[in-house]
């Protein structure tokens, strides 16, 4: 077991290693205080749930208690390594405010009640309103963090069963783009990269992509290629002074908002200078000439003063992207979560067309997930989408998905796009979705401006139902609340970025009377009474592995192909890719290679949609534009952002991550090397605009929008002029009241955030918001007499200062649980 502080030294040693040579083994692990090796009953295979890396470990199991982890040598993702969240992160479930029996509101109270009690409530409320309103009263709303086997039979029960559009996941927030910009250059999902390119990339392009804080392990990865010969070059787009910006050969540091003119001016200087595969053009994409005349507006020039970035570091980004002869690009919420985020990421994979950089070793691009099952939910059709990446607008590919579930193609809601997640809770604000089955996720903290989130949960004619592992902030606005076993508890797959599929096996039972999500949705069906077209139960399985058999159908012919996978074969291989079938019974590394896309109008996902509406395109549209089945290009006009700073406001807000944290802190926050890591939330500010304030490291300042404020204290860091950075997992649960708060500042970032989204992904925009910060107590001062308000552009979080990782032994260190009360009134306890 390595003796590194994982804390203070996040990726660990490094174990060098040039182009094209396999990536050296490390293996990490972590037991509790007092474990050896040899004292361990069993080890059960997994992969991390913390993050969507995706890393391959072992569960360690003595005295049917989960004791440790440790990171398995063989697997394709990790060869061993794992991140703190992965070492450290499994002490949650031994967390003493495990919800372990199912809660019921009565009198405005959460009161301890049976299963049946609880599930006949939900069960009974859907069936009023299916009767009263029908499907469109119910909506779902689920997790990045669930089992492919739930997805799938989530998916099954609210499409071909209830029949409601009102489907989507937290995914919304952090990985819609990927999906979209995906489907409007390749007409479908599905990550055209492995990571195994960066053992062969010789320019690693990271566009608003903190790999060095959100995928540890594959961070760790580039730092051995740039330790070893040969290393590769590495661009950062970024406003923040990341670990990723410190290691950069070149880092754009732009203005929030200004990602689709810095792509363009990047995109004009590689086409002016014949940087381009004029052959795979011809051969192998549509749209060039378009895209050609667009960016010929977009000379370096003009581009650096819209993003206010140096003339000669657009230049020299563009001539090692557009000369690299293994180019590998990645992308992430620096560019999804922004007004024109499809259009931005959309254009990284146009670089990759223009250059003919695709389905080659080191030639790969990654429209990166933020959490480890998000790809999981867009193939399963638990984000709105069809299962098998299927075409709403296609009636055969409905025709087909009935087929699978035996029921009626009218049954299957194809009317309309499906319904994205900020739809629907305007649909619940003005009251016609009326019940609302949150699984594995807390809304009351991530969605944009909390103030009007919680008002919407608390409306009695809104009923909630939430199934999760504890009682979150959203959770305690519940009606009913469902304790859930979790990884670990349970068994199930998940699939990661580059397409890997794990197998995490249950290794101990879950506390109390918690059931795994998969249990829970076949309750509520059975209970639904949901019947297929020959009056047969609608659900046809009733364990895991029966499902992951159900969904190889579903998926056997598509893109994201499983036929060729089972139990028994991911147990003795680890992670394996799809698609595999008979044709790739090992999996398939790379896809796109040779040209050979999934984008023929009978096959493909999606027809696109206006870049700068969002409004779909039609079957005969696309049949126009793409008649052959080729790469699409889409060119962007660049747009300001929606809320620019001014004088009342004079900087630009943005949220982020940090690297000891995941979501909304409900499980990192209980493990406690994590929780010291990074104990409270921070704001970051630019030195320069501190020193012009007079303000200080540790001072208390006010960080106020038009929608809310947050205290937070400073960290003075390398984030540019003009902007403020924070991390936005912290919420409320463990303060007292625990539901938000209330008429005072809060310290959960999005009580800033604005309710607006991308029009074509539908991802809200946490990225550019117009903020104010005032001064309230200066570090190990007296308080000011009145707040001191000041005035600045945007900035940027580093990693947080480490301490010490700490024993395992005090894993048991009690994290003061919240407590249930009073909808829409502070807590009073569980009864």
């Amino acid at each position: 077991m390595s003796r590194v502080d994982r804390i203070a030294e996040p990726w660990g040693t490094r174990t060098p290693y040039g182009p094209g040579e396999p990536w050296p083994v490390r293996v990490d692990s972590f037991l509790r205080e007092g474990v050896r090796e040899e004292d361990v009953d069993r080890w059960v295979r997994s992969a991390s749930i913390l993050h969507s890396n995706g890393d391959a470990l072992d569960i360690a199991v003595k005295d049917e208690r989960v004791v440790g982890v440790r990171g398995r040598a063989e697997d394709r993702v990790n060869h061993g390594r794992l991140g703190p969240k992965d070492l450290y992160g499994w002490q949650a479930n031994h967390s003493p405010d495990r919800l372990t029996r199912p809660l019921v509101r009565e009198g405005g109270r959460l009161a301890e009640a049976g299963w049946d009690t609880a599930m006949d409530l939900v069960a009974s409320r859907a069936k009023e309103l299916l009767d009263e309103q029908g499907p469109s009263a119910i909506g779902f709303y689920t997790s990045g963090q669930l089992f492919l086997e739930e997805y799938y039979t989530l998916a099954l029960i609210a499409h071909g069963g209830i029949g409601t559009n009102h489907v989507d996941g937290n995914t919304r927030l952090c990985t819609a783009t990927a999906a979209a910009a995906l489907k409007e250059s390749f007409a479908c999902d599905g990550q055209p990269g492995s990571y195994t390119d960066l053992d062969h990339a010789d320019v690693i392009a990271l566009y608003g992509h903190n790999m060095a804080e959100t995928q540890t392990v594959l961070w760790t990865r580039v730092l051995d290629r740039l330790a070893g010969p040969n290393p590769p070059a590495v661009i950062c787009v970024d406003p923040r002074e990341t670990p990723v910006a410190r290691a950069a050969t070149v880092h754009l540091a732009n203005r929030p908002g200004t990602n689709v003119a810095l792509m363009n001016g990047l995109l004009h200087e590689i086409i002016e200078h014949g940087w381009i595969d004029e052959r795979y053009l011809s051969d192998h994409v549509v749209g060039f000439e378009e895209l050609e005349r667009r960016v010929g507006e977009y000379p370096v020039e003009r581009v650096a003063k819209i993003c206010d970035v140096p003339v000669d570091a657009l230049r020299e980004a563009a001539r090692l992207i557009g000369t690299a002869r293994r180019l590998m690009s990645t992308v992430l919420q620096g560019f999804y979560q922004a007004h024109q985020a499809t259009a931005a990421a959309v254009q990284v994979n146009n670089i990759h067309l223009v250059r003919g950089m695709l389905g080659r070793p080191g030639c790969g691009v990654l429209q990166m997930n933020g959490q480890p099952t998000a790809q999981n939910t867009r193939e399963c059709g638990a984000d709105g989408d069809l299962p098998g990446f299927r075409n709403w607008s296609n009636d055969a590919h409905i025709q087909e998905l009935a087929g699978i579930w035996n029921v009626d193609t009218l049954d299957i809601p194809h009317y309309s796009p499906p319904t994205h997640a900020m739809q629907m809770f305007r649909y619940m604000e003005e009251g016609s979705i009326r019940f609302l089955y949150v699984s594995g996720t807390n809304p009351a903290v991530s969605l944009p401006e909390l103030r009007r989130i919680r008002s919407i949960l608390g409306q009695d004619r809104l009923f909630v139902v939430v199934q999760d592992i504890f009682l979150s902030e959203t959770a305690q606005l519940a009606d009913v609340v469902l304790p859930a076993a979790t990884w670990g508890e349970k068994t199930g797959t998940f699939t990661n970025v580059d397409r890997t599929v794990h197998l995490s096996e249950k290794a101990v039972e879950p506390p109390g009377e918690a059931r795994p999500d998969l249990d829970i949705f076949l309750d509520f069906a059975h209970r639904l009474g949901l019947k297929d077209r020959d009056g047969a139960p609608l659900v046809k399985w009733s364990d895991p592995e029966g499902a992951f058999e159900g969904w190889k159908e579903c998926s056997r012919g598509r893109p994201c192909d499983y036929s060729g996978l089972s139990y028994d074969k991911l147990r003795e291989r680890g992670g394996i890719q799809w698609p595999c079938d008979e044709e790739h019974p090992d999996g398939t590394e790379r896809i796109y290679a040779d040209g050979a896309f999934w984008s023929a109008p009978q096959v493909c996902e999606s027809y696109g949609r206006d870049m700068i509406t969002g409004a779909p395109l039609s079957p005969t549209e696309y049949r126009a534009l793409n008649p052959e089945g080729k790469a699409v290009i889409k060119a962007a006009e660049f747009f300001p952002p929606h809320e620019p700073p001014g004088e009342d406001f004079p900087f630009w807000l943005t949220t982020g991550r940090t690297l000891y944290h995941f979501h909304t802190r409900t499980k990192t926050a209980r493990a406690p090397q994590l929780r010291r890591a990074a104990p409270e939330v921070w704001v970051e500010m630019s030195e320069g605009d501190a020193e012009s304030r007079d303000l200080g490291e540790g001072d208390l300042l006010e960080i106020a929008t038009v929608r809310g404020s947050v205290r937070a204290r400073l960290r003075v860091s390398g984030i540019r002029d003009g902007v403020l950075f924070l991390p936005f997992h912290y919420g409320y649960w463990d303060e007292p009241g625990g539901h938000g708060p209330g008429d005072g500042p809060g310290r959960a970032a999005n009580e800033l955030t604005i309710t607006d989204w991308d029009p074509v992904s539908k991802q809200p925009i946490f990225k550019t918001a117009a903020a104010r910060v005032a001064l309230l107590e200066r570090a190990g001062r007296v308080p000011s007499k009145a707040p001191t308000t000041t005035a600045s552009r945007p900035v940027a979080p580093s990693a947080v200062p480490a301490t010490a990782g700490g024993s395992a032994a005090e894993a048991d260190e009690r994290i003061p649980p919240a407590e249930a009360g009073e909808r829409r009134l502070p807590a009073e306890g569980v009864s």
